[in-house]
C-alpha cells in the first residue's frame, strides 16, 4: 500500500471505529505493515463535504508529540466529533465526506522587522503559518491560501482566528512557518 492510501484509510477507519461502522481496515495490521507510522509525527485531518467541498471539520497537531499512528487516529476522531465550529459528524454523513491528511514539518520561526518584510518572506500556497501573541495563537495550513490568496486576506483572517483584530500584524506577533505533504481521498 502507498503512503497516501495508508494515511487516508487509517483516518477514515478511526472515524468508522468511533461510530461502530464496519469498515474493512485492520488498523493494527496497518501499523505493523507500516513501521513509519510508529515514528513521531504531526498531522492535521480535514473533512470536507463531497457535495460542495465545504469544510466539515479540521483538527491537528502543530508539533510531533506522539506516534503518527496515534496522532492521525486522535485528530481524525477530533475533526469528526470535537471541532468546536461544527456539530459532531452523524453516521449518515460518513459516506458524504472526503478525508484529507496533511503531514507537517517542524515549525520554524520567521523573523521579520516590518509587515512588508513578512509579506516578502511568506510563500503563498507553500507555507503554513502559525501566529502567536501572548495567549493568542492560530494557524492556517498552506491549503488555506487557495481560499484566501492575498497576504492581506490570509493574515487578516488568521489574526481574527487567533481572537485578535484583523490588523494584529501591527503588534508584531511571532510568526512560524511549516510545510505539509497533503493527501486527499479521490472523489
Amino acid at each position: 500500500m502507498h503512503k497516501k492510501e495508508v494515511l487516508l484509510k487509517l483516518a477514515r477507519a478511526a472515524i468508522a471505529h468511533k461510530f461502530g461502522i464496519d469498515y474493512p481496515v485492520d488498523m493494527e495490521r496497518l501499523r505493523k505493515e507500516n513501521p513509519w507510522l510508529n515514528e513521531k509525527g504531526a498531522a492535521f485531518v480535514t473533512l470536507n463535504k463531497k457535495a460542495d467541498g465545504a469544510l466539515r471539520g479540521c483538527i491537528g497537531s502543530l508539533i510531533a508529540h506522539r506516534s503518527l499512528y496515534e496522532d492521525i487516529i486522535h485528530n481524525a476522531q477530533s475533526a469528526a466529533f470535537e471541532d468546536p465550529r461544527f456539530v459532531a459528524l452523524s453516521p449518515e454523513e460518513f459516506d458524504k465526506i472526503t478525508v484529507e491528511v496533511s503531514l507537517l514539518t517542524d515549525p520554524k520561526p520567521l523573523p521579520y522587522t516590518s509587515v512588508e518584510e513578512l509579506k516578502s518572506k511568506l510563500r503563498p500556497g507553500i507555507d503554513g503559518v502559525i501566529l502567536k501573541k501572548g495567549p493568542y495563537q492560530a494557524t492556517y495550513l498552506p491549503q488555506v491560501w487557495e481560499q484566501l490568496p492575498t497576504f492581506e486576506s490570509f493574515m487578516g483572517h488568521l489574526c481574527q482566528k487567533a481572537g485578535m483584530p484583523s490588523n494584529c500584524l501591527d503588534t508584531h506577533p511571532d510568526i512560524y512557518v511549516y510545510q505539509v505533504e497533503e493527501y486527499h481521498e479521490d472523489e
